[in-house]
């Protein structure tokens, strides 16, 4: 069972930016927990990350994974050009942000990319990438 992790915009960057919004673990520390919980869970994980929309797309595109984990950082509020992409792919697939995007600046609370996912999980930090793999795992071997 192949998921695909996809970040966004910034996202190489954590450890560098706000630790109150983003935590003080960096990308590496993130896709360590995320691959050593994969392998304990008997996933296999793909990560891909780009500051660049139409490389995100051309990734989503490629449709060679079974389920779908995507945090697509500052694109969520803007970009319809993922939010079509990921309307096109049938799989599990879960938008996820380490901050509540809700409680942050107005122009955050809106995103068009999610009603394109089946779930959104927002502000639990790293931990929701688990979460999501964990549903992406339930919804594949329930189906």
């Amino acid at each position: 069972m192949l998921i695909l992790v996809i970040n966004g915009p910034n996202l190489n960057m954590l450890g560098k930016r706000p630790t109150d919004i983003y935590g003080s673990e960096t990308y590496d520390d993130l896709i360590k927990k995320i691959k050593d919980y994969a392998e304990k869970d008997g996933l296999t994980v793909d990560f891909f990350q780009s500051n660049s929309e139409g490389k995100i797309i051309d990734r989503i595109q490629k449709m060679d994974y079974e389920g779908l984990v995507i945090n697509p950082g500052a694109f969520t509020h803007y970009s319809y050009a993922i939010r079509d992409t990921l309307e096109i792919v049938n799989v599990p697939k879960v938008e996820v942000h380490l901050s509540n995007i809700l409680a942050r600046e107005a122009f955050r609370e809106k995103s068009v990319t999610s009603a394109e996912c089946d779930g959104v999980i927002s502000g639990l930090g790293q931990y929701g990438y688990i979460l999501a793999l964990n549903y992406i795992k339930n919804k594949l071997e329930n189906n």
